[in-house]
């Protein structure tokens, strides 16, 4: 069965996307994304009112592909640790196979827009370290997980290693993939969330 050919709008945001990859110092212009396209500024506008909405399509779609994700594995898993390590590594590979999506999601590529865009990015973490914070708490309530700290500084932990990859990953140039070595570095950084969690892996 074919698949049905992409929107003319998804073609704009794919091209917006190719463009974050492809040129990472670059300021996005529309007439440059025009030119990717392969249409004129004017039919951009019919399909997007403004360059700023464009940006909040490419953040909904972030969220929506990482936390209908993050909904599977909170049905398919019962074990708070599978659950946070498989968030973490979704949100990782997620990043490493978006880069241009990556960029916005760290304002990296929002310099010079409005503050009410880069706060609208910040959404994306505020929103996972929620979710983290929640199974943290699970995990405690169910499991008798004994936490070295409170859930909200053991969250603060968690988006600190998830955030900081994908940080170096932009600042990299896309060279370091933040999924590297996650096996090792996991094991690190949730040996400081979970008391006995050190001893368990070992």
């Amino acid at each position: 069965m074919t698949q049905p050919a992409p929107s003319r709008r998804d073609l704009i945001l794919q091209a917006l996307a190719g463009l974050l990859e492809s040129e990472p110092g670059a300021r996005i212009t529309t007439a440059g994304l025009a030119k990717r396209v392969g249409v004129t500024e004017a039919a951009l506008y019919r399909h997007f009112p403004s360059k700023r909405k464009m940006f909040e399509s490419l953040i909904e779609f972030a969220e929506d592909a990482v936390f209908s994700r993050c909904q599977i594995i909170l049905h398919e898993q019962n074990d708070a640790r599978t659950r946070l390590r498989q968030l973490v590594h979704l949100v990782l590979v997620f990043g490493e196979r978006n880069p241009g999506l990556c960029r916005v999601l760290t304002g990296a590529a929002l310099v010079g827009e409005d503050d009410g865009l880069r706060r609208r990015a910040s959404q994306f973490f505020d929103r996972l370290e929620t979710q983290v914070r929640q199974i943290l708490k699970e995990g405690e309530m169910r499991e008798g997980l004994r936490a070295r700290n409170s859930a909200g500084r053991s969250a603060d932990w968690v988006m600190v290693f998830v955030e900081g990859r994908i940080q170096r990953f932009v600042r990299s140039s896309f060279e370091r993939l933040p999924s590297t070595g996650f096996d090792d570095a996991w094991t690190m950084t949730v040996g400081s969330v979970w008391q006995d969690e050190a001893v368990e892996s070992s």
